[in-house]
């Protein structure tokens, strides 16, 4: 498991929210290795890195991951602020932010680290600004690669406090930041959607925030309720195998969801409903990226989900599996075959009747097209048949129970529902 460095000083607790409050993780991103031959590197420059929140609270504490870097990580310095637009931010919004007492640290290799917490108020839905000053030479090892999301590198110096950011380029991964917590009042929560560029919102626009996450957030806020929504969404990522190392991609694809899964939904602060989407990427690789010795079959993936089902209520968690939707002519060659489509149906329909489940959200029902379901709508389609566009991704968030979130959050009841 990934190690969590918490540094203390005195009586203060880096993990305590302010009395009637509980922390809520509100924006994550899962870690991953970055492309084989495209890392990114800083010397001496800051980082302002956008990341839009779902819950809002009253104080915040960030996650900065090292988790892939066989080097110490030093930062210099970390500001969060609201951003008011672009690179900049809001000036009164600024505050500095330290690691058990201190404005530096060094994460180690391989491991997170959790900030102290700041008082500020977070306003649900609001991009927030995360500047991170890195003194010295830093290659991007640990990063979120899809991110949907301009953020920004400095000319060289700390400019974690500048509220005019001096931008030297533009990047369109997260590297280093992981996750975003607030302080919530009950009965605040969080549900993290699991799974793969589905999920990451592959096909949606950029900056935006239409992956069906954001979509559903919004819903949620419209409708009263401060619950957190949180993106686990891997480009590429499989349910049974990691990333297939002996491709392009390499690690990139990140390790296989049942072996990613505790860390990047169930451990989130305030977790209590997952929402699963993986499993055709198990499919779409076979007998191409995947490696010879990585056979899937409906049996495999239904061991597969039926793991992730005893985890997530192991932890106390509700969960909702979701349907493989349909990518006939997926613009990846090889991805799409007649077979691979006979498995994707026998899945589906254990998904659907097999019970285990606590919920089904049906994605193939809503995305395929009627007249030939196995494709995706055209409507839906982003273009590559594989990954819908932001009003395929609304569609989804627009079915999605609330009352049976809330039944999931509440744990008195594991209602069997189809959505």
């Amino acid at each position: 498991m990934l190690p969590v460095v918490c540094l203390p000083v005195g009586t203060v607790d880096a993990n305590a929210a302010r009395s009637g409050t509980d922390w809520v993780s509100t924006w994550i991103a899962a870690p991953q290795p970055p492309l084989p031959g495209s890392v990114d590197h800083y010397r001496a420059q800051s980082l302002r890195l956008i990341v839009h929140v779902s819950a809002g609270g009253s104080q915040v504490r960030i996650r900065l991951s090292n988790l892939y870097g066989d080097a110490p990580l030093t930062i210099g310095a970390a500001h969060i602020a609201r951003r008011a637009s672009g690179a900049d931010i809001e000036p009164a919004s600024d505050r500095a932010l330290t690691f058990g007492g201190r404005a530096s640290i060094v994460v180690p290799a391989h491991a997170t680290v959790l900030s102290d917490p700041a008082r500020l108020e977070i306003p649900a839905l609001a991009d927030l600004s995360v500047s991170l000053y890195l003194p010295g030479g830093v290659a991007a090892t640990t990063v979120h690669i899809l991110a949907q999301q301009t953020s920004y590198l400095s000319r060289p110096g700390d400019a974690t406090a500048a509220v005019r950011f001096p931008v030297a380029r533009r990047i369109d991964m997260w590297p280093f930041v992981s996750g975003v917590d607030v302080a919530a009042t009950p009965p605040s929560f969080a549900v993290v959607a699991f799974g793969d560029s589905t999920v990451d919102g592959d096909g949606s626009t950029a900056d935006a925030n239409r992956r069906w996450p954001d979509v559903l957030a919004a819903r949620l806020q419209q409708a009263g309720r401060n619950v957190a929504v949180l993106n686990a969404g891997l480009i590429g990522n499989r349910l049974l195998h990691g990333s297939p190392g002996g491709s392009t991609f390499g690690t990139a694809l990140g390790e296989a969801g049942l072996a990613r899964f505790t860390r990047d939904a169930l451990d989130q602060a305030g977790a209590k409903v997952v929402i699963v989407r993986i499993g055709s990427n198990d499919l779409g690789f076979l007998h191409g990226l995947a490696p010879p010795g990585e056979p899937v079959d409906a049996h495999d993936l239904i061991t597969g989900y039926r793991r992730l089902v005893t985890l997530a209520h192991r932890h106390g968690l509700g969960i909702v599996g979701t349907t493989i939707p349909p990518f006939e002519n997926a613009a990846i060659p090889g991805y799409s075959t007649p077979a691979k489509d006979v498995i994707r149906q026998q899945v589906n329909a254990w998904i659907r009747h097999g019970g285990e489940f606590d919920a089904v959200l049906d994605f193939d029902q809503i995305l395929r097209d009627p007249s030939h379901p196995a494709r995706l709508l055209p409507a839906y389609d982003s273009g590559d048949h594989l990954h819908p566009n932001d009003a395929g991704y609304r569609a989804v968030a627009s079915a999605l129970s609330l009352a049976t979130l809330d039944t999931l959050a509440s744990g008195s009841a594991r209602a069997k529902s189809h959505m």
